[in-house]
């Protein structure tokens, strides 16, 4: 669904949605999931489909998570089984810390066909409405989950730092570089914060952190 704005939403997305009758949304209340309310400004007709709930537990307990994920793939497979095409929504991009992975790799562990379908990332986005490019040149880029990994050199992506922002902020300060926080990226309520010293401690749950080397 890429990052939130319903106008990044690529054509190969709307064409998938329009044409799968039947539509997984990472959440138990399927129309109250971001994935839906980004869709649906995008796709109207999606109103009419029929929609099927995920339930992906946000828990460090892997054994939980797991079951969680075998129970999602039987959920789709047994749509597939009976002849329906489902298309599953997420957010960004399919490949980036996405859920999706998983179920796809459980159902084609079963013998089903899973088409991954490319969507704007988060960062991308981030950036552009930063209104920065992310690398010039020779400049490198890494994209992170935690905060550990960081270690002051080149441009870095710090993807899922709400939570983090006290611990991160000291470090961002002293590492001398351009830092750019993007909340909500494309959604009603997105903000943008420039330098490292401004970073909300209660940023909500979709921040995006880009620190970049001064040139």
């Amino acid at each position: 669904m890429g990052p939130g704005d319903p106008e990044l939403i690529t054509l190969k997305a709307v064409r998938v949605i329009s044409e799968c009758g039947i539509i997984a949304l990472p959440r138990k209340n399927p129309r109250s999931s971001v994935a839906y309310q980004i869709a649906v400004q995008a796709v109207p007709e999606i109103r009419e489909k029929t929609l099927i709930g995920l339930d992906f537990p946000m828990v460090s307990d892997i054994s939980v998570v797991e079951k969680a994920h075998r129970s999602s793939a039987r959920i789709i497979a047994e749509l597939l089984d009976a002849g329906e095409n489902v298309a599953c929504l997420t957010l960004g991009d399919p490949s980036i810390y996405c859920t999706f992975g998983y179920i796809q790799r459980l159902l084609e562990a079963d013998g089903y066909d899973v088409e991954m379908i490319s969507g704007v990332p988060s960062f991308c986005a981030a950036a552009a409405a930063a209104g920065v490019p992310l690398c010039e040149r020779e400049e490198p880029v890494y994209i992170n989950s935690d905060i550990n990994e960081y270690n002051g050199f080149g441009n870095y992506i710090l993807m899922k730092s709400a939570g983090k922002i006290s611990e991160l902020r000291q470090k961002l300060m002293e590492s001398g570089k351009n830092v750019y926080a993007v909340e909500n990226c494309g959604m009603k309520n997105q903000s943008i914060y420039f330098g490292a010293e401004n970073l909300p401690d209660d940023a909500e749950y979709f921040t995006l952190i880009i620190a970049k080397q001064k040139q």
